[in-house]
């Protein structure tokens, strides 16, 4: 039997704003998705802003700095992909939980690594966590949120991404050069407290509780599926998005913090270790904006001209942004880069959660957007490379091309929005 899940109120029928008609449960299961997804953040970002730090006490070259975090990229992948699957058997809130634990203790254990293979040993658990969160956030959200406010719950949930990255970003401006990374890495083990507020407050979305009690599904059936018939086209397709868009996401934010820190003899902007983080902020807070705005317009004007307008623009500015070296005009340009650099990233919880019925659909959530996510990890890895010749201002520029390619591949796939979850 189809499940569709019905809005509390359709359109017309009530002239409160749209924030007075979303229920209590529904408030608490986007606070666990947005909080979730920052703590998320903030582990995986350390690293990052780190990344020169360790470079210089390992005496590490930029290609095998950038491989470490292709490793927590490709751990995340797999991540993502499983406990998409074991959301579909288990629950979105306990496998939610899973893998914060995850990741946060691993990050703590990362500030004990006396080599570079004990280090990426640790991030790779960190980015099994770090695939599953986003997974069971992006589920939790989308099937307990009605139909026609989707699109602005799965972008506020996805802005939890900006507000981890400034925190990691005022960590790294605080205590990197004072205390150094391996403390910067222990206050990661905080994020396992939240678990505590998820388990007693988050409740399993209804359709999920319906379709389990209705036909229990299992891991084979679950997976397996949305490689078959009509699911494939939507698989294969939505894989591939993912795939440009992760590649110019993680190739340019990877490298980010790194290229302002960067001398300008070696193509960076020349910033100070102080300076360098503090010029993310003002970028993140554009993300943040871009993240919330981008499911209002999406739920407004449709999933894909969203989408496909945000890559072009970011197309556009990482070109110039890459060959800026002006202070002043870095940090004027950083929240436009942050606003449709990161923003479209809210396309995905929704546009792949509607294409896909109830008993797939974390498994598809987790393949589609995991395995681009596992093709982008070679991202930082190639960017590093080609540092090495071009400086990383003129190799982040390589991304823009990732970002055009983006905008045209949403057209492969249908317009879902408005649409209900069977």
């Amino acid at each position: 039997m189809s499940i569709k899940v019905q809005s509390r109120v359709t359109a017309g029928e009530n002239a409160d704003p749209w924030w007075k008609q979303i229920s209590r449960d529904q408030w608490f299961a986007l606070a666990a998705g947005q909080i979730g997804y920052a703590l998320d953040a903030f582990d995986v970002l350390l690293y990052v802003f780190c990344i020169t730090t360790i470079m210089k006490e390992w005496n590490l070259q930029p290609g095998l700095a950038g491989f470490m975090i292709t490793v927590t990229l490709i751990a995340s992948s797999f991540g993502g992909i499983a406990f998409g699957t074991i959301s579909d058997r288990i629950g979105r809130k306990k496998s939610m939980i899973m893998a914060i634990l995850l990741f946060s203790i691993f990050t703590g254990l990362s500030g004990f690594a006396q080599n570079i293979w004990q280090l990426a040993l640790a991030r790779a658990a960190v980015g099994i966590g770090m695939g599953g969160e986003w997974s069971a956030s992006a589920l939790l959200v989308a099937e307990t949120w009605p139909r026609e406010h989707r699109g602005k719950a799965i972008g506020i949930m996805q802005s939890g991404w900006s507000l981890g990255y400034i925190l990691a970003a005022l960590a790294a401006a605080l205590i990197l050069p004072l205390y150094g990374w391996r403390v910067m890495f222990f206050l990661g083990i905080v994020p396992a407290l939240f678990t505590v507020w998820v388990r007693t407050k988050v409740n399993e979305p209804e359709i999920w509780l319906k379709s389990r009690n209705e036909k229990k599904v299992t891991q084979t059936s679950s997976f397996l599926e949305i490689f078959k018939g009509a699911l494939l086209k939507k698989t294969v397709f939505s894989t591939i998005i993912a795939s440009f868009v992760m590649f110019a996401y993680w190739g340019l934010f990877s490298w980010l913090p790194g290229f302002l820190e960067s001398p300008v003899s070696q193509g960076g902007a020349g910033l100070s270790l102080v300076k360098a983080p503090l010029w993310t902020i003002p970028l993140m807070v554009g993300a943040f904006f871009g993240y919330i705005l981008f499911g209002f317009i999406a739920d407004k004007y449709g999933r894909r001209p969203t989408f496909a307008f945000y890559l072009l623009m970011s197309a556009v500015l990482v070109y110039v942004y890459g060959r800026t070296r002006d202070e002043t005009h870095l940090m004027i340009l950083g929240p436009f880069i942050g606003f449709f650099g990161s923003g479209y990233f809210s396309a995905f919880g929704a546009f792949i959660s509607e294409l896909f019925p109830t008993r797939n659909r974390g498994s598809a959530v987790g393949f589609c957007y995991n395995t681009g996510r596992m093709i982008s990890a070679l991202a930082p890895t190639v960017i590093g490379y080609f540092a090495t010749f071009y400086g990383l201002g003129g190799a982040l520029t390589i991304t823009a091309a990732a970002f055009v390619l983006g905008a045209f591949s949403i057209y492969l796939l249908p317009e879902t929005c408005g649409t209900d979850l069977v």
